[in-house]
């Protein structure tokens, strides 16, 4: 007893300290959930038994500690194991890139809805985030940094890959509308991966070189305005009241607000509706860049 006693201190003595001590906490919490466990040689993997059987990935918890301090690892390894007893039941291991390539995809949601959540994600502005998902048939759901640090990519290749995913597997549909005199493009899709064509909208209509008005209601729905003229004034009004209404109507509502997409970046121009002394009246505040682009506008000669 004593021999293996020495020998799993000398394996132990191998590996890095806070390896080691991160094995301890990943012991206690599953302890805790009612688990016995055992680790691979490597680190690499927990083997749980006990309600039921589960193989738990490690290589992404650990670089992910790794980035954290050690006041955060028992939050860190207390949501790691809860999430990995919760999923248990998906047909795929979300550690392997291999079998989860082609169903993953991207979502946008408002910075302020995942306040606290860990997510992979990136800002598409500076209120919008691009989430990475995935899907299993109806069920879509984020991805975790744990999950997507076990894979050969960075998450920045990862999100690319998913935005691939959804323009080579979903077409968005296509129709004009009219906002009270205001003609608009409005594309939608049966998935919340509309954003993703952004980055290709040329592939629908035709992108000016001063770029686009964009309105995200619903994470399915674009509505689109070229800016081609100072009418342009008058679709930023239009667009952000319709988009208020529309995002307010429907579950799946995400922005009421107008943005502006040039040269791949999606840019907000922040209109705000106030009341003062019993009126109602929208504020509108461009953005440095999209002002000048504005002011260019009006002294061009009219067509």
């Amino acid at each position: 007893m004593r021999f293996f006693r020495r020998r799993r201190d000398r394996e132990a003595q191998a590996r890095p300290v806070e390896e080691v001590d991160l094995d301890s906490l990943l012991a206690l919490v599953a302890d805790s959930l009612g688990f016995r466990c055992e680790f691979s040689a490597d680190g690499a993997v927990m083997t749980l038994s006990g309600p039921k059987d589960l193989v738990v990935r490690l290589t992404g918890l650990r670089r992910e500690a790794a980035r954290r301090t050690r006041e955060d690892w028992p939050m860190l390894v207390s949501e790691h194991l809860a999430h990995t007893v919760a999923v248990a039941g998906e047909p795929l291991d979300a550690c392997d890139l291999d079998q989860v390539r082609p169903l993953l995809r991207t979502r946008v949601s408002l910075a302020d809805d995942l306040e606290g959540e860990r997510v992979v994600a990136r800002h598409l502005s500076p209120d919008l985030i691009e989430v990475l998902t995935l899907g299993y048939a109806g069920a879509v759901r984020p991805v975790r940094p744990e999950e997507a640090g076990c894979w050969p990519i960075p998450a920045g290749q990862a999100l690319d890959l998913a935005l691939r995913n959804a323009r080579d597997d979903e077409r968005l549909s296509v129709a004009r509308a009219d906002l009270d005199g205001v003609a608009v493009w409005r594309l939608t899709g049966p998935t919340a991966s509309a954003a993703a064509h952004l980055r290709h909208l040329d592939d629908y209509l035709p992108v000016p070189e001063d770029g686009v008005l964009v309105a995200l209601p619903r994470a399915g729905t674009l509505l689109i305005h070229p800016v081609e003229g100072i009418g342009v004034v008058r679709a930023i009004e239009r667009l952000r009241l319709h988009a208020q209404r529309e995002a307010d109507r429907h579950t799946d509502g995400l922005s009421p607000q107008v943005y502006w997409w040039r040269a791949g970046r999606l840019t907000l121009i922040r209109a705000d509706v106030v009341a003062h002394d019993g009126q109602t009246r929208l504020v509108v505040a461009p953005p440095p860049e999209f002002a000048r682009l504005l002011a260019a506008i009006a002294a061009r000669p009219p067509r």
